[in-house]
């Protein structure tokens, strides 16, 4: 006990100190639209607590950041955590998924869901890929654009109960094929088959590399394979909002956080992820798994268009 509440003295002395605390602190009653400067602040100070690996001081930091704010925005936080072995050391290592829920006594469900976690190191940087990643597209994103649907969450009308999942561990990756993708995810897939007393989920949206300045979300094809009916209907939501980056056409296939809630839990989920991510550079020089995946390349604009789709699905939801 003791050494715990060291830890969590010490995390929130961190927290304090990068600035964390005063962007979490938020009133009850706060206008529920989407704010593009506030939900790029928040990825900022997400990318200066530094790399965010699964069982790392960072990611720690950025649990406790986490934890702090929806509980101040009135969401029910909850941690599902379970134990891999460290792909490098095989220590045990503790992946811990965050779920956040508002109406959590509904029965009917849906959910948004993206990972939280950095890959170790910048595999793709030409010049230094032992380096710094900071994963601000690639992992902050998502994280950074569901604390701001946390604000528009607290008063929009929803009829399901509505959960927003972060995923651990989805690129603990150290050297490849070796070490497998998508640990977190599959966890919670594995549990939600195992356990049938868990909330029945109706279907989900999982958002990845969404904060590129020059915002392109084509059709992913598993996307379109697994769910074509709810892949529709978000880009039909898009097009009615006249929010032109979701384009009507197919484009990459990724494999994502997605296929176990495909293939485990049977659960429909599309990927809402802009691959090229290069924003005036050549396609063969991608900003993507190197030092480069920066704040600067991203935008709050970007985050909150993808926000207004989700916000106004959540809504038609019965």
């Amino acid at each position: 006990m003791r050494n715990n509440s060291l830890l969590n003295t010490v995390l929130l002395c961190v927290i304090a100190f990068l600035g964390l605390g005063n962007v979490a602190v938020c009133q009850p009653n706060a206008k529920s639209t989407l704010d593009p400067k506030r939900a790029f602040s928040y990825l900022v100070k997400i990318c200066d607590i530094g790399s965010r690996v699964t069982g790392s001081e960072g990611m720690r930091i950025q649990q406790a950041f986490l934890d702090e704010h929806f509980t101040r925005l009135g969401g029910s936080v909850r941690w599902q955590s379970f134990e891999t072995r460290h792909p490098e050391t095989g220590a045990k290592l503790e992946v811990k998924n965050l779920i956040v829920s508002w109406n959590p006594d509904k029965l009917e469900r849906v959910f948004l869901c993206t990972h939280y976690d950095t890959r170790p190191f910048p595999v793709n940087d030409a010049r230094n890929p032992k380096g710094l990643f900071v994963g601000a597209n690639d992992g902050g994103s998502g994280t950074a654009l569901f604390m701001e649907l946390g604000h528009a969450l607290q008063s929009l009308p929803m009829k399901v109960g509505v959960d927003l999942v972060f995923f651990d561990a989805e690129e603990l990756v150290y050297e490849e094929p070796r070490d497998p993708y998508f640990l977190g995810s599959t966890h919670f897939s594995q549990s939600y088959v195992n356990d049938s007393n868990s909330p029945r989920f109706r279907c989900g949206i999982l958002v990845d590399m969404i904060g590129d300045a020059d915002l392109q979300l084509y059709y992913e094809q598993n996307s379109f394979k697994f769910a074509r009916p709810l892949v529709d209907e978000v880009w039909g939501i898009a097009r009615e909002l006249k929010i032109k980056e979701f384009k009507p056409n197919v484009g990459y296939e990724i494999k994502d956080d997605h296929l176990p809630l495909n293939t485990i839990a049977k659960i429909p989920v599309i990927d809402l992820i802009d691959f090229d991510y290069t924003r005036g550079v050549p396609k063969s020089k991608s900003f993507w798994h190197t030092m480069a995946d920066t704040p600067d390349k991203c935008s709050g604009a970007s985050l909150t268009k993808v926000g207004k789709v989700l916000l106004e699905w959540i809504r038609r939801q019965e």
